[in-house]
């Protein structure tokens, strides 16, 4: 079922459901990773009209961007993809910094442009803060580039509520990105009733909490000592067990719905006043017209409110 909504207080209109394509040339992410493979991901997301490709310079340290660009151009048709980018990794003497100086930004905006081989993009964040640029002037920046029409809205992404505040002082603001799921419900106390009022969409990452409330895991599930979900918290002992269990609990209501765990939880962030859209990964074709299923999930205000106490 084809949806469609607009982010926030602009004018952009994206499937509900995008994809997050840092497995799209995110070889400094991923080991092994197929180019080809990639490419079909967003092959697939364009075709099924889910048109909401979110990227960044970090992922693959531009490949991502490229890879993107080369599919979109074969297509022909600039129109039929909205593409979030991000910015503010820098590499400062062999080290990894972040940047949101304005020169930075404006440079960053251009370089962008060149590898998804495109004259504006849609949507632009500030990747991470720095620890030096008031955040008002880097939001001023890109406010720059959006009058000079190389991109159509302004994002932050990884940012307090404090941070947001500052950098939103002009209004200037239109998307935060954040980590937020059903097990990390953080952003409820101050990020999302702040966005609210403002009008700024909010976009989570991490919505299936690296798979655990996909319900992919049981309790004999092990992780690699250099997998990140092996250092979790989430993902140790008697929480890994309680978390487990809740995730059994919408297992349960998703069978009585012949839906899939996932696309229940997806649809319940949907429900959210803030949330527009949702940008699950996907390294494979299959995966994007899977989640793509997602719509198919009409929630009930009862379940809305049992998947809420579940994970109160």
């Amino acid at each position: 079922m084809d949806r469609e909504t607009t982010i926030g207080h602009t004018d952009i209109k994206v499937n509900p459901i995008g994809v997050g394509t840092n497995a799209v040339g995110g070889h400094n992410i991923y080991p092994n990773l197929d180019e080809e493979q990639g490419k079909n991901v967003v092959r697939t997301a364009l075709d099924r009209g889910m048109n909401f490709l979110d990227t960044a310079y970090v992922y693959g340290l531009g490949r991502s961007e490229e890879l993107i660009g080369e599919v979109v151009k074969e297509r022909g048709n600039r129109q039929e993809a909205v593409i979030a980018t991000k910015a503010a990794h820098e590499s400062k003497e062999g080290k990894m910094i972040f940047n949101n100086s304005p020169a930075f930004l404006k440079e960053a905006v251009e370089q962008a442009q060149k590898r998804l081989q495109t004259d504006y993009i849609d949507l632009f964040y500030i990747h991470f803060p720095d620890e030096n640029t008031p955040k008002a002037e880097a939001v001023g920046a890109l406010k720059e580039c959006k009058d000079d029409g190389k991109i159509r809205s302004i994002g932050v992404s990884n940012f307090s509520v404090e941070q947001l505040k500052e950098a939103d002082q002009d209004g200037y603001v239109d998307v935060i990105q954040s980590e937020y799921n059903l097990l990390k419900r953080g952003a409820e106390n101050d990020l999302l009733p702040y966005v609210k009022e403002r009008g700024i969409s909010f976009v989570p990452y991490f919505p299936l909490a690296s798979g655990l409330l996909a319900g992919k895991y049981d309790k004999n599930t092990t992780f690699a000592d250099n997998d990140i979900r092996s250092n979790s918290p989430m993902f140790q002992g008697s929480t890994f067990y309680e978390n487990l269990e809740k995730v059994e609990k919408v297992r349960r209501l998703a069978r009585k719905k012949g839906a899939e765990t996932a696309h229940v939880i997806l649809a319940w962030y949907l429900t959210r006043d803030a949330i527009d859209t949702i940008i699950p990964g996907a390294k494979r074709a299959e995966q994007v017209t899977d989640n793509g299923h997602t719509l198919d999930v009409m929630l009930t205000e009862e379940e809305i409110k049992e998947i809420d106490q579940i994970f109160s």
